[in-house]
């Protein structure tokens, strides 16, 4: 007669126990002992704790059972060591213990039973036909589905929604797969909980004209210059490219021409590719720069005689020697500023010395007494008559030179025409240079009239005669400014 089998319910865990476990397997008869071990933080009572456990297959008990309650061993069904629930679609084996297979519910609350413990690695053992998001869930999509979607979204991108139905399967169609992935994985719990509602901007922009590697300024070309075969030809220039046949600094592409990424190389020897890498760079944003100077000062046109005609056509305010003088000291700046900033810069230092000399001339009036501008014609006709007495002095003095004996000093100029309309200091000064009366009265007319202009800010265009040269311009100008007719400053 066969032993019945024994079935051992421990509650708790001590040294006595495992005594207790290895007397009953010794004395047993069943050949296989199974034991039940209760921890002791199980809530359950132990009337509720399940007493029915598989045997060992060979006894006249298991095979009672057997028969008894066949569907438990039916194949290809698993069951859980612990709680003897099924697991076939989803179940935790244990991969130090020998068949520890338990369900989500006994693994989830640290089950331990026989050697088993918690702390054991595991594997899951999935049978893919368990859904992730419940049986509620629309579709009734299962965890292998699941995992193929992912997959396939992270193949393919957002939006192929056909290659990802045929990646899932036939049974999926691609409305079905957008559906599903938007309901779920964006507008569900778990894109609630992963999708921020305000996503930072995180990207950089790299063409920025801020001189980066692809910054406007180094990729986009300029429009080609406007001139003619031959003149590029004469320059080397080809508008197709913007380019010289001679660049500035010419062997800048030595530094990278013999440059290789090898599969070997160590970070010394990488990090001094890279760094002739940036060495070239930055010779082709000097070159561009340059370029960019010529194109915005229009030296091209200036070298080829082009500028000389655009001048002539665009009426300006006239250049003044000191103004020249000193465009030519500041030349070094054309690198920093542009072609209107620089013109800008010019234009408003004229407006500073025009407004300076206005200033001056307030100034003087003020030290007058004069407060009104009504009271500076007054002033101004009175001065007028102050030189007037100056020269009837000068005019009684030359009287008496002439009753001394000079009566022969304006000889040279008295029969020439013209000489009737100068006064005595003016025939002085034009018997002292040599000047006849005319060319006098015509050099007089024409730097009143551009006096006059200046001051209502229209420039002027008139000349001086050829024959007036440097000398008695000057002389010609400190009489004028003395005698009132013009200001120092125009002077």
């Amino acid at each position: 007669m066969e032993p019945e089998p024994r079935i051992l319910l421990v509650v708790g865990f001590s040294p006595r126990l495992i005594a207790l476990i290895l007397l009953v397997q010794l004395r047993g008869a069943c050949q296989i002992l199974w034991l039940y071990w209760v921890p002791t933080t199980d809530p359950r009572p132990l009337g509720a704790l399940p007493l029915v456990v598989p045997g060992c297959g060979r006894c006249r008990a298991c095979a009672v059972r057997r028969g008894g309650r066949g569907k438990m061993a039916e194949l290809g069904k698993k069951y859980c060591v612990y709680c003897l629930a099924e697991v076939s679609s989803l179940r935790f084996r244990c991969t130090e213990c020998a068949d520890i297979e338990l369900c989500p519910d006994c693994f989830s609350a640290g089950a331990e039973i026989g050697p088993h413990r918690r702390w054991h690695g595991y594997q899951l053992v999935d049978g893919g036909r368990f859904t992730l998001w419940g049986a509620e869930a629309e579709g009734g999509w299962s965890s292998r589905e699941e995992q193929l979607l992912l997959d396939a979204i992270e193949q393919f991108g957002f939006g192929n929604w056909e290659d990802m139905a045929a990646h899932v399967g036939a049974s999926r169609t691609p409305q079905e797969v957008m559906e599903h992935y938007v309901s779920m994985y964006i507008h569900g719990n778990l894109g609630k909980a992963c999708i921020p509602d305000t996503i930072p901007n995180r990207v950089t922009d790299h063409t920025c004209p801020s001189g980066g590697p692809l910054s406007p300024s180094l990729t986009t070309p300029l429009p080609p210059l406007d001139i003619s075969v031959a003149e590029q030809q004469q320059l080397g220039y080809m508008p197709l490219r913007d380019d010289y046949e001679i660049e500035y600094d010419q062997d800048a592409e030595t530094l990278i021409s013999g440059l290789s990424v090898n599969y070997d190389d160590d970070d010394v020897e990488i990090e001094l590719k890279r760094a002739h890498v940036d060495m070239y760079v930055r010779k082709l944003k000097e070159r561009q720069r340059r370029k960019n100077i010529a194109r915005d000062y229009n030296l091209v046109p200036a070298f080829l005689g082009k500028d000389k005609k655009d001048k002539e056509k665009a009426p300006k305010r006239k250049i003044t020697k000191e103004e020249k003088e000193l465009r030519l000291k500041l030349r070094p700046l054309y690198q920093f500023m542009s072609c209107k900033e620089f013109e800008d810069f010019f234009e408003n230092m004229h407006k500073e010395r025009i407004l300076r000399a206005k200033i001056r001339e307030l100034q003087r009036y003020r030290r007058n007494g004069i407060t009104k501008m009504e009271e500076s014609a007054e002033y101004e006709a009175a001065r007028h008559k102050r030189e007037k007495r100056k020269e009837n002095k000068n005019i009684a003095s030359s009287k008496r030179g002439k009753e001394d004996g000079k009566d022969g000093e304006f000889a040279a100029i008295e029969n020439l025409p013209g000489f009737e309309l100068l006064s005595d200091r003016e025939k002085v000064l034009c018997s002292s240079l040599n000047l006849s009366p005319a060319r006098y009265v015509t050099v007089k007319t024409i730097i009143i009239k551009d006096h006059l202009q200046k001051r209502q800010g229209i420039p002027s265009k008139s000349r001086l005669p050829s024959y007036l040269d440097k000398v008695l311009k000057k002389r010609i100008l400190n009489f004028l400014t003395e005698s009132g007719w013009i200001s120092r400053d125009a002077s």
